[in-house]
């Protein structure tokens, strides 16, 4: 692939529903340096302003809580991304939670707005609900639903007041273009926790999910290369790696919303390895590692670096 990496690293947490994934990114830069590796210190870092100061007050948006801390995140990223874009390096996110990811999207596609992004989620859950469907309010579910400009009103379950419509209007058309994305164009793979909303939206929009059974049947390269041949009509494409995806009892759960029966960490590594020899693909986010909710230490963040590692090698090597 051989290009020249920049990290953005993102701290806030105001998405998730559990507190401590803000410490992600660093847990991560910990496990590094514990290791001897001076990864961090060969490329450049951005570091976007964190909103956590919001946790310490009540939100007054049910279903999108936080939503004004986010069009702010988004608003940075989008900005931040594009930069990093155009001076043709590759972003390399570490977000403390998933719920930024819109913002990843929204500056890829403002750095190439006339391109067709694909997006390779990597994730035990869909992401795709909205402030008209979420159960819990939590914005970490829903950034997909930004991204597709999707509110899957069909499965309307709450009465969204109109402040939170507005703001959340915002982060669909983040970078003045929606949808960013297109339904056939986004794949996902480990996706095993879902709500009923979420179902009827995949089926509706015939949304592919590799599962970790169909991962472990067919193996990494086989399924890799048919994610890329369904993308092939993408000009430039995205991959969001939520640590969630690997199976917890192999790993640890220093995760917000761990789901048992998840990829193993060669299985992830290899999955990711094996896209990167593609080179359209233009940006990777790590996401969700939470030392807070680590029963072993730091495993969940030694285990992501070990993977990101590699990652790092294959980009930057031709």
């Amino acid at each position: 692939m051989k290009k020249n990496i920049h990290f953005i690293i993102n701290t806030s947490e105001i998405t998730a529903g559990t507190r401590g994934a803000s410490l992600g990114p660093e847990a991560i830069m910990v496990a590094a340096r514990n290791q001897g590796s001076k990864l961090f210190g060969k490329f450049p870092q951005t570091q976007i302003p964190s909103q956590n100061h919001l946790l310490d007050f009540e939100t007054s948006h049910q279903f999108a809580k936080r939503i004004d801390g986010l069009v702010k995140i988004y608003s940075d990223l989008t900005k931040e991304v594009s930069s990093v874009l155009h001076k043709d390096k590759f972003p390399l996110i570490l977000a403390s939670d998933h719920g930024s990811a819109g913002g990843t999207i929204a500056g890829i596609k403002a750095a190439f707005p006339e391109k067709r992004l694909g997006v390779i989620w990597i994730d035990a859950h869909a992401d795709l609900h909205s402030p008209f469907t979420t159960p819990s309010g939590n914005i970490h579910g829903m950034p997909l639903s930004t991204a597709l400009n999707e509110d899957n009103l069909e499965c309307k379950s709450n009465d969204v007041p109109s402040e939170t419509s507005k703001l959340w209007e915002e982060l669909k058309n983040m970078g003045g273009i929606a949808p960013k994305i297109n339904a056939e164009d986004l794949i996902f793979i480990a996706v095993r926790d879902t709500e009923e909303q979420e179902d009827a939206l995949i089926l509706r929009r015939n949304i592919k999910n590799y599962s970790v059974d169909e991962v472990t049947l067919r193996g990494e390269k086989e399924i890799t290369n048919e994610i890329l041949t369904k993308l092939e009509v993408c000009d430039i494409i995205y991959i969001s790696f939520d640590v969630d995806s690997m199976d917890p009892n192999l790993t640890s759960h220093g995760t917000g919303t761990p789901v048992e029966k998840g990829l193993s960490p060669s299985q992830a590594e290899n999955l990711m390895l094996n896209l990167l020899e593609n080179p359209k693909i233009a940006c990777l986010e790590i996401v969700e590692v939470n030392p807070c909710l680590d029963e072993n230490t730091n495993k969940m963040a030694e285990v992501t670096f070990q993977i990101l590692e590699s990652l790092v090698d294959k980009i930057i090597t031709d």
